[in-house]
C-alpha cells in the first residue's frame, strides 16, 4: 500500500498505463487538483513506479510520463480495481463509472 495507498495514485496509474504528456495526464485526472497531481507524480517518480522525461531541445517544454517496468508490475491490480469500482457504479447510484486508457 505504500505504493499506491491515497485516495489519488490508483487512479493516476491506470492514465499511466500509456505513456501520457503532462498535459494529457492533467486532462484525463480533471478532478485532481494540479497541486495534488504534481505531489503525488513526485512521490511515484521517487518509489520507482514512473518516469518522468522532459525534452528540453525546442520550445515549448514537453514532460512526459510513463510507467517503469517495475510500475508495469501493477496493470493488472490497476485492471481488477478498475473493473471492481465499474462493478460498484452500476449497484450504487452514487458512484459516477469513468472510462480510462
Amino acid at each position: 500500500m505504500r505504493y499506491i495507498g491515497g485516495k489519488w495514485k490508483a487512479t493516476i496509474l491506470i492514465h499511466l498505463i500509456e505513456k501520457k504528456r503532462y498535459s494529457e495526464l492533467r486532462k484525463a485526472c480533471y478532478v485532481i487538483t494540479e497541486r495534488t497531481l504534481s505531489l503525488q507524480l513526485k512521490e511515484m517518480e521517487a518509489d520507482g513506479l514512473i518516469t518522468r522525461t522532459v525534452y528540453t531541445s525546442k520550445p515549448p517544454l514537453k514532460v512526459e510520463y510513463e510507467l517503469t517496468d517495475f510500475g508495469k508490475t501493477l496493470i493488472p491490480l490497476l485492471h481488477s480495481i478498475a473493473e471492481w469500482g465499474n462493478e460498484a457504479a452500476k449497484t450504487n447510484k452514487k458512484i459516477t463509472m469513468v472510462e480510462y486508457k
